[in-house]
């Protein structure tokens, strides 16, 4: 899917989707057009019956996202239209049942943070470089961008990375526990790949229940919906999947899932 000033890919392997987001003259910064593709994109490959895995990158390997492309918003004078923050665009691999995982190179700043933070996991390269720079642009950062970084990473450093707006590599994102893994940059795409199958190996319905009762839990209490999760696990309980799974363990043989 193409979009004005850059395009997002969609990729298929097996049962891992990839989605690639190519502005590589902008380090792959997000434009309008863009984030429309994109959440096009994440919904076609959770609907995707195909699909077990969801793997969100950057092209080239400059660059996760390097932030919203702020040119491409126009004049912000009073009469403009106000410019898209965090809320909607940055929750869009919350709404996926399916595990999304970013695989991060490079720049990974701003927009593409809180992209990054809105993933299940985050794999990285040992040369990314991460930064949250809202405190030098001025910008009100969303109640939902700061309640998903806190829950990462705690309070004192997510107020470090907003008040400092300073850079920070691969070696103190694992520190703080923005990211789960760090390789050589080399390795990243091979590493993702089969982590990510791996995953795609797994039980698919108990992997929604584990994704669904975690995105209930950064809920305000008054609006978690625990019994959308009793009826994730009472239909696991009684899959196919998880007569195989017992059966798999018992004739000591990998399990083969079905999704059902």
């Amino acid at each position: 899917m193409s979009a004005s000033g850059g395009e997002i890919r969609s990729e298929r392997e097996g049962a891992v989707a990839t989605i690639v987001i190519d502005h590589v003259a902008k380090h792959n910064a997000l434009n309008p057009p863009m984030w429309a593709a994109l959440a096009q994109a994440l919904s076609e490959a959770d609907a995707d019956p195909a699909v077990r895995v969801i793997v969100l990158t950057g092209a080239g390997d400059k660059a996760f996202v390097s932030g919203a492309d702020i040119g491409s918003f126009g004049d912000r004078s009073a009469k403009a239209p106000p410019m898209p923050l965090a809320d909607a665009p940055y929750m869009l691999p919350t709404l996926c049942a399916k595990p999304v995982i970013a695989s991060v190179r490079g720049y990974c700043m701003g927009g593409g943070l809180g992209l990054a933070a809105a993933c299940d996991l985050r794999l990285c390269a040992d040369d990314a470089i991460f930064r949250m720079p809202a405190a030098r642009l001025g910008v009100g950062y969303s109640q939902v961008g700061l309640t998903r970084l806190m829950s990462l990473i705690g309070a004192g450093n997510t107020l470090d990375i907003f008040y400092s707006a300073e850079r920070f590599g691969a070696t103190e994102a694992l520190r703080m526990g923005l990211v789960q893994r760090v390789v050589p940059g080399a390795d990243l795409a091979t590493y993702t790949a089969g982590y990510a199958a791996a995953v795609a190996s797994n039980a698919p319905l108990a992997i929604t229940v584990a994704k669904r009762t975690v995105v209930e839990l950064l809920k305000v209490p008054a609006e978690r919906d625990f019994s959308a999760i009793d009826t994730l696990r009472a239909a696991c309980v009684a899959s196919e999947d998880f007569k195989e799974g017992r059966q798999a363990f018992l004739e000591k043989r990998p399990p083969q899932f079905r999704g059902r």
